[in-house]
């Protein structure tokens, strides 16, 4: 996997919006955060334009982010929201530039479409909270905080409590994470933008899913052969859902029971999604989970 160059003082930002649309004050927000990290920002073309639910026809959407891919005086591109329409750009983009000239993308949600197409390449980028985030949280927030640190090389190092003692599998595992959105990676599946690396850890969050389907994608995940892939699991927030009592239990229990079949370490509710502490991850980059009774470590180096 390349690394993308870490971030110094000048470094220019793009912030572009491959999908949904954005609110143009979470976008003046997060640039003056950006800014007094000593950041160079740029608001790309068509980043606050509005068709339907999108940010720009396809074409203006694909403009935008393949300019930010190809300038090399970009060191990183920041995704202001998820949404939807990523994905109508993964087969239109070219990757040539960014392989032979690596940089960092931001974002989570629909933009795990782009983490996986990157890691297919060997690029390395950060699944962390977007513009949104940075506006309603601000500059002190822990999730903005370790963003700057994740684009300034500074070592990720999280230790959390456990939420969910009882369906924890201890353990401790080292391999490449990846991962992201439920929906958006399963929906990949099969394609040539999924790489699923051998002992990897797998990470899965989910906002607004039913329990069922969410139970649909895990076993999807199951079928093909996904976690007899995989060392770890790190399953996140899923937010904005109902428990559904026709279920053979909660949502978390019916993913451990997906799974109990396989040794490895699994933690639940660990602090990723669509919630106020997102913490960055670095997909593609190496990362150690440890997993004990009252206490979940994730260590990246990268």
């Amino acid at each position: 996997m390349k690394r993308p160059p870490f971030l110094k003082l000048n470094d220019k930002v793009a912030i572009v919006s491959p999908s949904g649309n954005v609110n143009p004050v979470y976008v003046n927000d997060a640039m003056g955060i950006l800014q007094e990290w000593g950041l160079e920002v740029s608001v790309s073309e068509n980043a606050l334009r509005e068709t339907g639910r999108f940010s720009g026809f396809i074409e203006q959407r694909l403009y935008d982010l393949q300019t930010a891919m190809d300038d090399p005086k970009v060191k990183l591109i920041f995704c202001s929201r998820g949404g939807y329409g990523a994905v109508h750009l993964l087969d239109r983009l070219d990757f040539t530039a960014i392989k032979d000239n690596p940089k960092w993308l931001i974002g989570f949600s629909d933009i795990t479409a782009l983490h996986a197409a990157l890691h297919s390449h060997g690029i390395m980028s950060i699944h962390g909270p977007m513009v949104k985030h940075f506006s309603e949280e601000g500059g002190a927030n822990l999730s903005v905080l370790y963003t700057k640190s994740a684009i300034s090389g500074r070592e990720l190092n999280y230790t959390v409590p456990v939420n969910h003692p009882h369906l924890n599998r201890l353990g401790k595992t080292t391999g490449t994470l990846f991962g992201g959105n439920l929906s958006v990676y399963t929906a990949l599946l099969g394609s040539k933008y999924i790489k699923i690396p051998r002992n990897g850890i797998l990470f899965i969050e989910d906002i607004g899913e039913e329990p069922y389907r969410i139970d649909r994608m895990i076993y999807q995940l199951k079928i093909s052969g996904l976690f007899y892939k995989i060392k770890g699991l790190i399953v996140g927030q899923f937010t904005d859902y109902e428990e559904d009592s026709k279920m053979y239990g909660s949502l978390y229990e019916s993913i451990m029971s997906a799974v109990k079949e396989f040794d490895f370490p699994v933690c639940f509710g660990f602090p990723v999604g669509h919630t106020r502490i997102n913490l960055p991850m670095i997909v593609g980059g190496k990362a150690t989970l440890v997993i004990k009774k009252d206490t979940v470590l994730l260590k990246q180096r990268y």
